[in-house]
């Protein structure tokens, strides 16, 4: 059977392989050449050296804020989602009944789309709103608070699986030996749940990180960047250029770029650090 699998493994790789080169790496490369181009069209394209990287820096106030408003999002996101996903996770791997309806519940979020739940929250936070006076695009506070309960509310259930797979790998064992040793819940939490389920919060950590840096449909349906740009998000920031403004393709090329370089660090770092902690443990 080994040696069976061995021979036609190409034939089985060979189909999704040529798939991800043509959606994913020739798209790629092209994209990077075409950020040092100005161009209308892949087939018009001029070559203008680090043009577009300049004026992409050079816009100054608008890219920055994106960047800042989507790194304060992210680092909000991050640690509310994975917190509030461990504990409804350890919650639900206790011996109670009903825990399977629950989880099902928490997970369903994650299954909408999210123009359509950008939407549904835009006229559910609106109506709350509007009986003290304002909207979500009154205040770029509003639009800021509002991202974050949807996308807590969209990936909360996501990663609180993921937590339980976790936990439900801890050995019994350890956690008895260690109510024997005499450690109460929180040491008993802290210096052995925790470590033993680090892979998977690493994988919560790395999703969430990178969900939420490249968040575009939700940012689009619930503010569209409103009130002036203050709540445009990294992505949509990109998009708008490339799309909205005429003659500045190459320059929303680079910009995507760019964050393409920022997210992988980022998550290059997070993964580095984690992975860490997994050997330690």
């Amino acid at each position: 059977m080994e040696k069976t699998l061995k021979k036609y493994f190409p034939v089985f790789v060979l189909p999704t392989l040529l798939a991800f080169i043509t959606v994913f790496v020739i798209p790629f490369i092209l994209g990077v050449g075409l950020s040092f181009a100005k161009f209308t069209t892949i087939f018009n394209a001029q070559f203008v050296g680090f043009n577009n990287y300049i004026k992409a820096f050079g816009e100054g106030q608008r890219f920055g804020r994106a960047f800042l408003f989507t790194t304060l999002f992210t680092i909000v996101t991050v640690i509310s989602i994975n917190i509030i996903a461990f504990l409804i996770a350890l919650a639900l791997t206790r011996k109670v009944k009903g825990t399977n309806v629950f989880r099902t519940a928490f997970f369903m979020p994650n299954l909408i789309g999210g123009i359509v739940l950008g939407y549904t929250w835009q006229v559910m936070i609106n109506a709350v709103l509007l009986k003290f006076g304002q909207t979500l695009l009154a205040d770029a506070k509003y639009g800021f608070w509002g991202l974050v309960i949807l996308m807590n509310w969209q990936l909360i259930g996501y990663m609180m699986v993921i937590y339980i797979s976790g936990l439900q790998n801890v050995p019994s064992s350890l956690i008895e030996a260690a109510r024997i040793d005499g450690a109460n819940k929180w040491v008993t939490l802290k210096s052995v749940i925790i470590p033993m389920v680090m892979p998977s919060i690493t994988i919560c950590i790395f999703l969430t990180l990178t969900n939420s840096f490249k968040l575009y449909d939700q940012n689009l349906a619930l503010t569209g960047g409103a009130p002036v740009y203050k709540t445009e998000m990294l992505a949509m920031n990109i998009v708008n250029t490339m799309f909205s403004r005429n003659g500045f393709e190459g320059v929303g090329q680079a910009k995507a770029v760019v964050f393409f370089i920022i997210v992988a660090f980022i998550a290059y770092i997070q993964l580095s650090i984690t992975r860490k902690r997994e050997v330690e443990s």
